[in-house]
């Protein structure tokens, strides 16, 4: 069984983190949501409050199959906690997953990891990203998958469902859910 950890921060976009998390789930991946605030809260942009599973200080040296980063405005508290840089760089060092939707690819840009490679994000983050593949939905490269935003989401998680379980069980998931 995969092991995902999603980083929230206050601000997060709700649709970005719930689509995927519900499908990895449904797909029987084991999620561990984490968030930055040591109450385990956080509070997504249209103002739901998420319980996470832990607090990110609890997850010390772990390593898990993938770390997903949800966008939205609260990327910013993600960009300035040195522990998701340092988690993420950890990852890509020991060839784990990432996977980031909407602005969250500048974390990853952060760590010096989109370079020479194809990626997409949100409009709002191109200037940030100059190689951003605005035209597309969704975009993996090596170990790097990047969506463009909320209305990516549901496609986003039926694709990491693909790429951490099987196309077959991504399907399988999309028709019970009326893909």
């Amino acid at each position: 069984m995969a092991t995902v950890l999603v980083i929230l921060a206050d601000d997060f976009e709700e649709i970005e983190a719930f689509a995927p998390i519900d499908l990895l789930r449904r797909a029987s991946m084991d999620v561990t949501v984490a968030s930055l605030a040591e109450n385990r809260h956080a509070t997504g942009r249209s103002g739901i409050t998420v319980h996470a599973d832990v607090a990110l200080s609890a997850i010390g040296f772990s390593l898990f199959d993938l770390v997903f980063l949800p966008g939205g405005v609260g990327v910013k508290h993600l960009r300035a906690d040195a522990r998701v840089g340092a988690l993420v760089k950890r990852h890509a060092a020991a060839d784990r997953w990432l996977a980031a939707i909407c602005a969250a690819p500048t974390v990853l840009n952060d760590c010096g990891l989109l370079s020479n490679r194809r990626y997409t994000a949100h409009f709002s983050v191109a200037s940030e990203l100059p190689a951003i593949l605005a035209s597309e939905r969704i975009v993996t490269d090596g170990r790097i998958t990047t969506s463009r935003g909320a209305g990516t989401a549901v496609e986003f998680g039926l694709h990491l469902v693909a790429l951490l379980g099987s196309p077959d069980q991504a399907r399988e998931i999309g028709k019970g859910i009326c893909i």
